[in-house]
């Protein structure tokens, strides 16, 4: 998750965006793509701010990528905060059957 200040223009989006995508890819990652939320209303006021554009970056990198993107967002202007999360891959197992279960227990 990624939010940059209300006032930064359009293309400078674009660029702190693709200085990001190069940062992981270069390190060995593997970028997936970026879903912009648009302008929201934050929470809290951050630096003055009552407003910031929410972009959702996906990708998987490792460790020394993730670490060298977020030097890089931190001392980035404009990006007000950024926050990663480790997605696990969930497995997919077949729930038990209900109705099987219910006609066992009657028997």
């Amino acid at each position: 998750m990624l939010l940059i200040e209300p006032e930064v223009a359009e293309e400078r989006h674009t660029e702190i965006i693709e200085r990001t995508k190069a940062t992981i890819t270069e390190a060995g990652g593997t970028w997936h793509g970026v879903d912009a939320w648009g302008k929201r209303k934050l929470a809290y006021e951050i630096n003055h701010h009552t407003d910031a554009f929410y972009f959702v970056l996906t990708f998987d990198a490792p460790v020394a990528a993730l670490e060298e993107a977020a030097r890089v967002l931190r001392i980035t202007d404009g990006v007000l905060r950024f926050m990663a999360i480790a997605r696990t891959a969930v497995t997919a197992s077949a729930p038990a059957e209900p109705a099987a279960e219910q006609a066992e227990a009657t028997a």
